[in-house]
């Protein structure tokens, strides 16, 4: 019994989803327009003005191209090997310019590996 009634519900929630999707879905924008009629001298020109429903893609009007080109994991891993390859081949005094100047060298070399 609990099975028959599992069954019963189930199927009544397809049921309400598939009568709820539209078949077919149109988006339109109204669109104000002007036209000009020319005249003579007898008989002036005048501007007819009206409204058309212009089709537009569905789905917003403001789509825009979004950079999604994303360099942190190469900036990352040259920031280190860079830090690092500073690190190795200097001695002394110089360590502390050297270190974070190749850090910052190989994030930006990193970067631009990377696709930045």
């Amino acid at each position: 019994m609990k099975i028959f009634f599992l069954t019963i519900l189930s199927f009544m929630q397809i049921q309400q989803i598939i009568a709820s999707t539209p078949k077919s879905v149109t988006c339109t924008r109204t669109e104000y327009r002007e036209e000009y009629i020319p005249g003579t001298k007898s008989s002036p020109g005048y501007v007819k003005s009206y409204e058309v429903d212009v089709v537009i893609p569905c789905g917003g009007t403001n789509t825009q191209k979004v950079d999604n080109n994303d360099c942190s994991e190469g900036s990352v891993i040259g920031g280190l090997l860079g830090a690092g390859l500073a690190l190795s081949s200097t001695r002394g005094k110089d360590r502390w310019w050297t270190v974070p100047a190749g850090g910052t060298a190989g994030a930006l070399i990193g970067c631009q590996v990377d696709g930045g």
